[in-house]
């Protein structure tokens, strides 16, 4: 698609995931993508600390994306991890209400470079994702999108996607969570 490649979010693409951030004020005002982690003494003190934190948990292993590359420059990551590892997610109380039993991954955040938003970045980085969870043993795989219902909105808003992006990733709907999110889910099979 496009020319575009990816990799994972780890040490040695730090350098890049940090440039993309750093273009663009540390993502929504400083949140480094955090907000989905664990609730951390450091995490919202400061957009510099939300960095120096990202940066420790890339380095310990304790956060996954695969980044969109085009040539050298990231342009966009899709955040995906454990339960565990992203167990902030909107709407959770009515989320567990419905849920039997958890999946063995969540992909939580989207980020595209404003250069190259509605020009298929999500889709690549959403195909890297399952790329390196089946590199990990694959399971059951959830998103929670937007459901747009077809209107237009903001690229800028859509931080969890879209629901047709995930349709055409072979998600298939589940149910409803809060007002204009859904549940989606695939099984991606060990690679």
């Amino acid at each position: 698609m496009n020319g575009y490649t990816t990799r994972p979010l780890d040490p040695t693409t730090w350098n890049a995931f940090a440039e993309l951030a750093e273009r663009h004020n540390g993502v929504w005002g400083g949140c480094w993508c955090l907000w989905f982690h664990p609730a951390d003494d450091e995490r919202g003190q400061s957009p510099e600390g939300n960095r120096r934190l990202k940066e420790r948990m890339v380095r310990e292993g304790r956060t996954h994306a695969a980044l969109a590359f085009d040539g050298d420059v990231a342009v966009g990551w899709c955040q995906y991890g454990t339960p565990a590892e992203l167990p902030s997610i909107y709407h959770r109380k009515e989320y567990e209400a419905g849920v039997d039993v958890l999946p063995d991954y969540r992909i939580t955040c989207f980020f595209v470079d404003k250069r190259y938003r509605r020009k298929g970045v999500s889709a690549v980085a959403l195909r890297g994702a399952l790329e390196l969870i089946a590199s990990d043993g694959g399971g059951v795989v959830e998103a929670y999108p937007q459901d747009t219902q077809g209107k237009k909105i903001s690229a800028s808003f859509l931080y969890n996607g879209t629901r047709s992006l995930f349709e055409q990733a072979g998600f298939e709907y589940v149910r409803p969570k809060g007002k204009n999110h859904c549940v989606m889910s695939t099984t991606v099979a060990r690679a």
